[in-house]
């Protein structure tokens, strides 16, 4: 195997690894927008219209539960941003190892 074969082919391989790092990043943004999404649905208020009290009430408990479940998101909604820049960083390196492999896979094609 010549040595533009190796290259074409370790390119190969180096594309494959980016699309995988591009496939797991994507889907990591898609977790966190949701994530986001459901704290965004969060600042919705109670039901209002059963009466002063009960409305207060209701309010209430919206308040309590949703401040739980905010705390919830922001503990998943941070562990996802970190786990997304931690791709993100994989896939500009895969990225930057799959474009200089094609530059030397091309110049040796010229040589």
């Amino acid at each position: 195997m010549s040595a533009q074969q190796k290259l074409a082919r370790l390119a190969a391989l180096a594309r494959m690894v980016g699309d995988h790092h591009l496939a797991d990043l994507r889907r990591l943004a898609n977790d966190k927008a949701r994530s986001e999404a459901c704290l965004a649905a969060l600042a919705q208020t109670a039901p209002a219209g059963l009466g002063f009290v009960a409305d207060a009430q209701a309010s209430q408990r919206y308040q309590h539960w949703a401040d739980t479940r905010r705390t919830e998101i922001n503990l998943t909604l941070a562990r996802q941003t970190a786990e997304w820049n931690l791709a993100r960083d994989a896939a500009t390196l895969a990225f930057g190892r799959q474009q200089v492999l094609d530059c030397l896979a091309r110049s040796e094609k010229g040589s």
